[in-house]
């Protein structure tokens, strides 16, 4: 009985009945690679999360995309406590999938890294740090996801849609797409909604 089991699988694998399993490549990875990171299901005043790690680690393109903003001068000072400047060093890219991904307090950005640069999901962006209003705090990557808009309205850029969900699937190799989350939340509120609090 055992060989006529064999048998039977013998042929099926050449007949093709019986495929291997294919894995394709990520659509999404975790945006902060080869270090230990730490973050939290809180964000003070808006939709973000701070994901805690060290000077220098990689941030990295959480999806395929196209880079959308790009931000190299830390211009950031308590004196004016501008928001368009408390980024400090930052990039956004819009993937694939029609979101905006932002990620700041950069300590560095790779010189390949322009608005209207093809990304790969996974491709070294920048590295992590302190800049902008995170200088004197605990180093971390600010990581926020919106939709695309016209350029320079950080009070979306830095975050609509709460991201821990899709962070907890990244970090375990999920592919979760808040593609269709964004959507809704942007035919809620419109492509730029009046700028509220900090």
């Amino acid at each position: 009985m055992r060989t006529l089991s064999k048998v039977a699988v013998v042929v099926l694998l050449i007949s093709g009945a019986i495929l291997p399993v294919a894995h394709a490549a990520p659509t999404y990875t975790f945006p902060v690679q080869g270090c230990k990171y730490t973050y939290a299901r809180y964000h003070h005043d808006y939709p973000a999360t701070d994901i805690l790690t060290h000077v220098g680690c990689l941030f990295v393109a959480p999806t395929s995309g196209v880079v959308d903003e790009v931000n190299r001068i830390d211009r950031f000072t308590w004196k004016t406590d501008l928001g368009a400047d408390r980024g400090g060093l930052s990039i956004s890219i819009v993937g694939d999938d029609g979101v905006r991904y932002y990620g700041s307090h950069l300590s560095y950005i790779s010189t390949k890294i322009v608005p209207g640069y093809r990304v790969k999901v996974g491709e070294v962006m920048g590295r992590t740090g302190d800049s902008g209003d995170a200088r004197g705090t605990a180093p971390h990557l600010h990581f926020g996801i919106s939709w695309p808009t016209p350029a320079g309205i950080w009070w979306v850029r830095r975050g609509e849609l709460y991201p821990w969900k899709y962070l907890d699937a990244w970090k375990v190799g999920k592919d979760l797409s808040p593609a269709s989350s964004v959507a809704s939340l942007e035919k809620k509120v419109g492509q730029v909604p009046k700028h509220v609090g900090y």
